[in-house]
């Protein structure tokens, strides 16, 4: 029930913030659910697990500070104009062609040793369903209301389902692979900078967010970003290091 509340509200974010904002502050969930289970569970949080959650704080909040203030994309009409922009097609056309040269040649020689090649499945398919789940909310808003272009957004809408339905199910096949082969921890710190990544080029591509977002604003988002991403390694990445500051100081008076 939780998780379904969640991903409405993830869809809702969507349809009402810029990408580049949304996306990247879903990583809040890790630092949260880790305090949540050290607390709860009596789950054990090492002192980089607690360094990553507060940078993973600090991060979000300069994203937030520095992020677009309105949407450049609003209607139906404004994102089939997008979708149909050349640049965004040749950037769809290397994307699947990325994407069937991993699937079909890259996977299963290699998959199962590098952990890259799921990543880069997950994180490219992806890229098509942040913008799909942004672009069926824009189209629902003129199916609701009964608009003149009601009946190609509903096209428009059932293209974007078809589309985001599809990427989701093959997303959960090469994430399962990959959780078979490799360590949870690793792939989902690895998983989440790749993913968000992606997802912000896409989204700057095709809704040209980053138009309006002077050099200073540019900066401090790729510094929050980065902020963000480091909390997200410390936390996942060395959780089960036995690391904490008792220890520190046993060695350092033995030491002395």
């Amino acid at each position: 029930m939780c998780v379904a509340v969640g991903q409405i509200g993830n869809f809702l974010a969507y349809t009402a913030v810029p990408t580049v904002l949304v996306t990247p502050l879903g990583a809040l969930g890790v630092p949260f659910g880790s305090i949540l289970a050290s607390y709860l569970l009596k789950e054990k949080l090492n002192i980089l697990g607690k360094l990553g959650c507060l940078l993973s704080c600090a991060g979000s909040v300069v994203l937030i500070i520095h992020s677009p203030k309105s949407e450049s994309v609003t209607t139906q009409a404004e994102l089939e104009e997008k979708l149909t922009n050349p640049v965004f097609v040749g950037y769809l056309c290397i994307v699947l062609l990325m994407l069937l040269l991993l699937i079909f040649w890259i996977a299963p020689a290699h998959g199962p040793t590098n952990i890259m090649v799921y990543i880069s499945i997950c994180s490219l398919l992806g890229s098509f369903t942040v913008p799909s789940t942004k672009g069926i909310g824009l189209a629902a808003q003129d199916i609701l209301h009964n608009n003149p272009s009601s009946q190609r957004a509903l096209c428009l809408c059932l293209v974007l389902l078809a589309v985001l339905g599809c990427s989701i199910i093959v997303q959960f096949r090469y994430i399962n692979k990959a959780l078979e082969c490799f360590d949870s921890s690793v792939f989902g710190a690895i998983y989440y900078v790749v993913f968000t990544t992606l997802v912000l080029l896409a989204s700057a591509i095709l809704f040209r967010e980053w138009s309006n977002v002077g050099l200073v604003d540019f900066l401090g988002m790729a510094c929050g970003f980065t902020t963000v991403s480091v909390g997200i390694v410390l936390i996942q990445v060395f959780k089960e290091f036995n690391f904490n500051l008792g220890e520190m100081n046993k060695s350092n008076m033995k030491t002395d």
